[in-house]
């Protein structure tokens, strides 16, 4: 289970509704490989997506273990929900599946939580959110995660969910200037919902915020997600 050098290796991946990435990162959570990327398949079944993560492993050397971030509610190695996805993926035993296929073992949670698992740091009461396809959330407590925290799909504002005004859908109809606007205000929403110490804001449409931010927002790059994966082994 160990290389020569006696560093076990974490092959991470990230699901998401348009590209799968993945990574191998050290027993400390350090890169080992660049991040490498292939389009989400169309239409992303499962097997087509485990295909694409095949692909993706093959192309990253060495590793003993498999740390994946879907983009849904994950519940003992089960997917329960893909919205961004496609609905095969409804009750799909990810883990046992991925890890037939790859011969490792593997472990799978919600993508909002592994990239929250990669930002936070571990006091008081901190709130992760993703923005890109969807808009992925994530609660920690002095560290301690709340798993499956799905608020992209609550009720925001003109009767729309956070998903529905903030998603890339809604970035690209109405243009950065407006969905900045709209950023803007779910801060302030969450703010009062949750009183949160720390806001962490990541995702791949992180890169298009135009906006002055609260001192207690922070924004964090994309690969958090993969250098998430390194903590659904601490046990």
């Amino acid at each position: 289970m160990v290389d020569e050098n006696g560093s076990i290796r974490t092959l991470s991946v990230d699901i998401g509704g348009s590209g799968v990435k993945a990574m191998v990162l050290d027993i400390t959570g350090t890169p080992l490989t660049e991040r490498a990327r292939v389009d989400t398949p169309s239409p992303a079944k499962p097997e087509v997506v485990i295909n694409a993560i095949a692909v993706l492993a093959a192309a990253q050397g060495d590793f003993h273990r498999v740390s994946v971030g879907f983009p849904g509610v994950v519940r003992c190695g089960v997917t329960e929900t893909a919205v961004n996805l496609h609905s095969d993926w409804v009750g799909f035993d990810l883990a046992t599946a991925l890890s037939q296929r790859l011969n490792k073992p593997v472990r799978v949670i919600n993508d909002a939580d592994m990239q929250g698992l990669g930002a936070i740091a571990g006091k008081g009461v901190e709130l992760v959110i993703t923005l890109g396809t969807g808009f992925g959330s994530a609660l920690f407590v002095d560290g301690k995660l709340v798993p499956n925290m799905e608020m992209g799909h609550h009720q925001f504002r003109k009767k729309q969910t956070y998903e529905e005004q903030l998603g890339r859908a809604a970035l690209q109809k109405h243009g950065e200037k407006k969905w900045n606007k709209r950023l803007e205000k779910a801060i302030a929403s969450l703010q009062h919902l949750f009183n949160y110490d720390y806001l962490y804001i990541g995702g791949g449409e992180a890169v298009k915020i135009n906006l002055q931010l609260p001192l207690n927002v922070k924004l964090v790059p994309n690969v958090t997600g993969l250098l998430g994966g390194i903590a659904l082994w601490r046990d």
